[in-house]
This record gives structure tokens, sequence and C-alpha cells, in this order.
């Protein structure tokens, strides 16, 4: 944040020289947003078209040979909500932006800045899908009337999207990742099987947050040793568990397993939120909040998983219990079959603490239930598993559920799991305080 901030001077000087459409421009320095009053829900537009821009970015991650192989897909998500939050909030004045404003006069139409912001961005990052987003939005722009209001609008939110791209192209999500070296000693993260891929994002701890002031933020602690009797206990627990045979896993545990690790669980908590704000029928000005406090959370709260994983890269239960045997931690059941053990799922190409699942899961629910509150019960879909659906009493009962999955599928250590709710539930609460403007909006 304080880098993105220091270089949007520079940004701002060069938007005044070359004469850019809304020349003024205002850097939010991180203080807590006030929350948006009732009346904002009288703003033009419906939150509909946020809804479908969150879902045309689904898309577009699930098209093949779109998403750069080491750029972290919760980085659009972030920049298309924020985009589109900013772009809203410089024509309506409720609460504080999440990092610029431009200027507009005060009857542009804020679903048209919105629309344009959303598009302009997702044509950037990904120009291979500019016919369709193109058609998307001549969908969009065409229930509002053609007006002045409306093309103030579209200015406003191509101004938004060009500064927050120009801002996060110097990031660091493009540098190059480094060679990885894999450890030898009991503990160290290498490769897993059955493949033995390279680990996947070894970089992204560094790369520069949205919210945080660095990816080490809010670094869990050191995790037992892997000859500790509390790493053992955790390992056999998963090795019972998580095996791909296991006869001690419920039939309900698999389920579990297998549905949330069917798709990204960056995508099934924004269409989750998705589902939650069409069931309001949310105002435009809620919906671009909404989504704003999620994926600048997600995003966050991935850059700070892979901050620790890559900190203290502990290897994954398919290679501890596989050397069980070999006398690292006396504490491990023999198993005359842990060398050939199996995990449910196929193990991820990342070090194993934190959970994944468990950080994103955790900050996700925190960020949702201050907007729909602690007994919210949804049901959830996949996207792969058609027909499968999981229902819950909380959001918060589903974050414990996606997090205790991969368990269930082999994947973490119940120590993984709870460091990452820990960490995912630092990085919501802190998200809400300093971007929680409109927390208490009716739909």
């Amino acid at each position: 944040m304080r880098k993105i901030t220091r270089a949007l001077t520079g940004l701002a000087a060069a938007a005044l020289a070359v004469g850019m459409a809304g020349p003024a421009l205002a850097a939010n320095q991180a203080q807590p947003l006030e929350r948006v009053p009732a009346h904002a829900a009288s703003q033009p537009g419906s939150g509909q078209s946020v809804i479908d821009w969150n879902r045309e970015l689904i898309t577009l991650l699930g098209t093949p040979g779109l998403q750069p192989a080491t750029i972290h897909p919760t980085r659009s998500f972030a920049i298309l909500q924020a985009a589109e939050y900013d772009a809203v909030v410089s024509i309506t004045h409720v609460g504080q932006p999440y990092l610029l404003t431009v200027q507009a006069p005060r009857d542009a139409r804020p679903d048209a800045a919105a629309n344009q912001a959303a598009h302009d961005v997702l044509t950037s990052l990904y120009p291979a899908a500019k016919s369709s987003l193109d058609q998307l939005l001549a969908t969009e722009l065409s229930a509002i009337p053609n007006s002045q209001r409306k093309r103030d609008g579209i200015r406003v939110g191509a101004t938004v999207a060009q500064l927050l791209l120009g801002l996060r192209a110097a990031d660091g999500s493009a540098a190059t990742p480094p060679p990885f070296t894999a450890g030898t000693r009991p503990g160290d993260y290498r490769p897993t099987p059955p493949n033995f891929p390279a680990p996947v994002f070894t970089n992204w701890g560094a790369i520069t947050p949205f919210l945080l002031t660095s990816g080490d933020q809010f670094r869990p602690p050191a995790p037992p040793p892997v000859s500790s009797p509390a790493y053992a206990s955790a390992l056999n627990q998963v090795k019972s568990l998580g095996q791909d045979t296991s006869s001690a896993r419920t039939a309900d545990q698999t389920t579990a397993a297998k549905f949330w690790g069917s798709a990204p669980i960056w995508n099934t908590w924004n269409e989750i939120t998705q589902q939650l704000l069409t069931n309001q029928h949310a105002s435009l000005q809620r919906a671009a909040t909404v989504f704003a406090n999620l994926d600048l959370g997600l995003a966050d709260a991935t850059i700070a998983l892979y901050d620790a994983k890559y900190f203290y890269l502990v290897w994954r239960p398919v290679t501890a219990i596989r050397l069980g045997n070999t006398g690292y931690n006396p504490a491990i059941r023999f198993d005359p079959n842990a060398p050939n053990w199996t995990p449910l799922a196929v193990t991820a190409a990342d070090p194993s603490y934190p959970g994944a699942h468990s950080t994103i899961s955790e900050a996700a629910a925190t960020i949702l239930t201050a907007f729909f509150g602690a007994d919210q019960a949804i049901t959830v879909a996949s996207d792969n598993l058609p027909g499968v659906t999981r229902s819950f009493t909380s959001l918060q009962a589903a974050a414990d559920e996606a997090g205790l999955s991969r368990i269930f599928a082999g994947q973490h250590t119940l120590l993984d799991h709870r460091a990452g709710q820990a960490l995912g539930r630092q990085i919501g609460e802190f998200t809400l305080r300093h971007l929680r403007s409109g927390h208490a909006l009716p739909g």
C-alpha cells in the first residue's frame, strides 16, 4: 500500500501533464472508511452489473491459456473490484475510496462508471478476450439511457481503471519466480508425487499488497518441529483420514473433500457472494462495496499465505507420511505400507503451512459476516460437480468445513488448518478496518 501510494503522486502529475480525463486525483491514505448510509441505495443502478462482471472474470479464468501461470488470479479479482468501487465512489462520494478518486460531475452515472472500469480492467488483463468483453460492456451500457450523465460516468470509469492498472503494474507480479531448490532434511518441502511438479508462486509473498503494509505483516508463528509430539499427532490424523482408501473417513467427509477441492477456493467465495447479493437485490453501491472488501482481502490473504509457506517451507503430508518410518519422529506410527501412502486428492504444488483453503475461507467468512450477519445461511454449489450442494447455517460454518476438507483430502494437517484460519481472520478484520465502507448498508 505504501509503495502504491507513493507511486500515485507521480502518476497524478502525469495525468495533469497530458490533460487526461478526470484530471484531479486524490490518494486514500489508508484511513478507516466511513460506513455507507442507507440513502446510498437510491443511487442509479442496481448491483447486478457488478455481479455480472465478477461472473465474467470467473469465466475468463476457466478459459485455458488466458491466465498467466505465474500471476495469481486473486490479483485480477482485486483490481477489478477496486476499480469498480473507486469509480462509483468518485461519483457518489459515499464513503472514502480504496485508493483514488477522479473529478466527476455530481450527476454522472455511477453505473456507467462501474461498467466501463470493469471492462477496461479485464480487457487490459485479458486482451485475448476483448471481443466478449466489448459485447458485455455494450449489453450493460445499453440499459442506461444515452445522455451527458452516461458519457461522464464512462469517462470516470475509464480514468479510474487506467490509473489503478498503472499503479499495479509496478507491484512485482510480473517478476520471474526464482528457481526453487528443494531441501533434504526432515520437514523440508520438496515436490510431491505422483508427478513431482515444480512449486508454484514461489515469489508471491513479496508482491506489493493491496491493503497490508507487507506480506509478512501477520505471518503465523513457526509450526511445531516435525520431530515433536504435536506434529506426530497432527500427521497421524491426516494419515488416517486423508488416505485415498481410508475407512476412517466418513462418506460425508469424502464428499466434502471432493466438493471443496473441485474449484479454486477464491472462485467459490466469489460465487457465494454473487448469490448473497443477488438474493438481496443489492444496490450498485452495496455490491461494489462488498466485492471490494472481499477481493482486496482475498488478494492480501493470498500474498500473506505464500509469504508464510515459502518462509517456513514445511513439507506436505504425503512426503512426511512416506518417510514416516525413517525415524525422524518416533511418535509417528510405524506402517509397512507408508512408502506407498496416497492422499485422496493430488497434492498442490506448494508448501504445507499454512493451509490456503483455511486462510482464504476464513478471510472471506470474516468479511462477508460483517455485511450479511453471523446467522446467514447459505447453500453452495460446485461448478465441477453438477447437482452436488453443501448447506450451512452460517458463513463461518462453510469456512470451517472448507479448511477441514483439506485434511480429509490428505492435503494438510490440523496445524496447517489452524494457522491458516488465524491468518485469514486477522486479514479479514484488517480489511474491514481499512475498507469497511457500507457494511451496514441494506440491500
